[in-house]
């Protein structure tokens, strides 16, 4: 099995790379919807937030109210830190569980965790390959302002509150370009995958040759 991790700022195309990927035969597990699972009614995850930040994060129906729960922690870095205490834990916990599964049913699975903050997590040393879509802060500024009904300042904030485009770049082992279409990120994303599944190729071939 091959591990990737895939990042990048937000509107710099990372979700284009990872449908790409996808279409390609990868098993590509997104930690935003991990992180919507670990609070999901009947969860561990939510029974902790409650205890930590009221029932006032509970909409009528018994699902966390994001917006309340956004209000409660925005600004306050401890109430932030508190809930991804509670969080990410669990997140970390579902994503071993698909990729185990995935593992488990083809050794010669590749795995992208698609993780938007996985330098701010310190998670950049976790896998095979660390492939980074990248785009100028200003490109995606304009691209948030286009793309999703924000207005400059809010997107500049957006941008401001990850980790520099230098923070992700130093780290990548594979940098995808993400100023150009969509169709251009994929044919990068097309030579990607044939580097990797053909390292993926070689090392099986070579385990084989010892056993």
């Amino acid at each position: 099995m091959f591990r990737m991790g895939l990042t990048g700022g937000i509107a710099a195309g990372k979700s284009v790379a990872a449908q790409r990927l996808a279409d390609l035969g990868a098993v590509v597990i997104d930690h935003d919807l991990l992180a919507r699972d670990a609070v999901a009614p009947g969860s561990v995850g939510l029974t902790e937030v409650v205890d930590a930040f009221g029932p006032g994060v509970l909409s009528d129906d018994g699902s966390l109210d994001r917006p309340a729960l956004g209000r409660r922690v925005f600004g306050d870095d401890d109430a932030r830190r508190r809930l991804e205490e509670i969080v990410h834990p669990e997140v970390r916990r579902l994503a071993a569980e698909r990729e185990a599964a995935a593992g488990a049913a083809d050794p010669r699975a590749v795995v992208v965790h698609d993780i938007p903050l996985l330098v701010e997590t310190g998670q950049a040393d976790h896998f095979h390959l660390l492939a980074v879509v990248d785009a100028p802060a200003q490109q995606r500024v304009e691209r948030l302002v286009a793309t999703r009904g924000l207005d400059e300042g809010e997107a500049r904030d957006r941008v401001a509150a990850q980790a520099s485009d230098a923070e992700r770049r130093e780290l990548a082992d594979v940098l995808l370009d993400g100023t150009g279409s969509p169709d251009d990120l994929r044919r990068q994303v097309d030579e990607l995958w044939a580097r990797v599944r053909q390292e993926v190729a070689e090392e099986l071939d070579a385990e084989e040759l010892e056993h």
